[in-house]
């Protein structure tokens, strides 16, 4: 006799066997998609306004897309950690790698909240299905009435085109597959992005090889104090595209660089000396517009990332703009879908603001569904 336990645990088909490919699950109030802190904070408020929910998340433990970081990032360069919901992040050790200590946390919060994530379950398509949604995963299928979109951007890293890049005869690969900084002993590495990352990775690379920036725009750096208020103001910029229908862009781009003593060392040295964008790539190396041309052994794109949304693609929610207009995080064309960790909530310091506003909405939504 098929049992369901639901209100942020699993979801079985007998006591103790995982549902198998092709089965359906009985309807739910909510599924969430993801399980980052703006996943994780969209749980927690569900569970406390009553709704029935899920969690799916990708991965095979918790952390979200810190655990996959790259392993000689130390919370001494991690900026602008917030707290989940009713749990203080406590200060760790500056020297202690991020993609041990943030998945840890986010552990600890599953656990003391009790939030039985379901993983790992990947999350192909969702549809409308006469007036619910569904929910299709290589888990079965989830019939639900409302949905939190909490899939964030890591898996879907942006690679630019630029002419001749496969001719380039050393090694390409993107900010995300970075693995530190030992591999590139020796090599001039060409480093494109003007965002954290790319001036974190520069720094550690520096250290073997030798390296050169490239950005499109003029890198802006910031001196001030990253205070709530300045957080708070680039969350609006972002929060103010989503709401016209545009493609988001990270947080993080309308922040500006921090000055901290290694990046201004670093500036004052020269390692982080941009230079603008290069036209075309070669068999070795990069050519700009007036003929001057750098050596180059790897390429290496740390040019951020797009929201990983396509697998709402068959509701149709895109706009004339190109991106998916948000009204806070509540879809504009499709109520019972909300976007968390996209566009403003895509920083932690929006990811628990997101997560309540989407638990009160939803349990709104319904409860006028109920009364009519």
């Amino acid at each position: 006799m098929p049992t369901t336990v639901a209100r942020g645990s699993d979801i079985w088909v007998t006591p103790g066997k995982p549902r198998a490919p092709g089965d359906v699950a009985p309807g739910m109030d909510v599924v969430v998609v993801g399980a980052g802190q703006a996943g994780l904070s969209a749980a927690y408020f569900l569970d406390r306004v009553n709704l029935e929910h899920v969690v799916l998340d990708a991965d095979e433990g918790p952390g979200g897309a810190w655990r996959h970081r790259w392993p000689t990032l130390r919370m001494a360069t991690v900026h602008g950690i917030h707290d989940l919901p009713g749990m203080p992040f406590d200060p760790p050790d500056p020297a202690a790698p991020a993609n041990e200590v943030l998945p840890a946390y986010f552990a600890d919060f599953e656990r003391r909240n009790g939030l039985h994530v379901r993983r790992p379950v990947h999350v192909h398509a969702v549809r409308d299905d006469h007036g619910t949604l569904k929910v299709e995963t290589d888990h079965g299928t989830w019939h639900t009435k409302a949905l939190v979109n909490a899939t964030g951007t890591w898996t879907r890293p942006f690679w630019p085109r630029y002419p001749g890049q496969e001719l380039f005869r050393g090694r390409q690969l993107h900010s995300s597959q970075y693995n530190g900084p030992e591999e590139f002993t020796g090599k001039h590495v060409v480093v494109v992005g003007g965002g954290t990352s790319a001036v974190q990775q520069i720094l550690e690379i520096a250290r073997f090889g030798t390296t050169t920036w490239v950005t499109r725009r003029e890198p802006e750096f910031r001196d001030e104090p990253f205070t709530p208020e300045v957080g708070r103001a680039a969350v609006k910029l972002v929060e103010d595209r989503v709401r016209a229908g545009l493609p988001p862009r990270s947080v993080v781009s309308v922040t500006g660089l921090s000055l901290t003593p290694p990046v201004l060392d670093a500036l004052r040295d020269g390692t982080l000396a941009r230079r603008p964008v290069f036209e075309r790539i070669t068999e070795d190396g990069v050519v700009w517009p007036d003929g001057r041309t750098e050596r180059a052994d790897v390429i290496l794109w740390a040019t951020g990332f797009r929201a990983a949304v396509d697998h709402l693609a068959p509701l149709g929610l895109r706009g004339p703009g190109g991106g998916i207009r948000l009204d806070g995080t509540r879809v504009v064309a499709d109520p019972r879908i909300h976007l968390v960790g996209y566009g403003p909530s895509a920083s932690t310091i929006g990811a628990t603001r997101a997560g309540r506003a989407a638990a009160k909405e939803i349990r709104d939504l319904l409860t006028r569904e109920l009364v009519a």
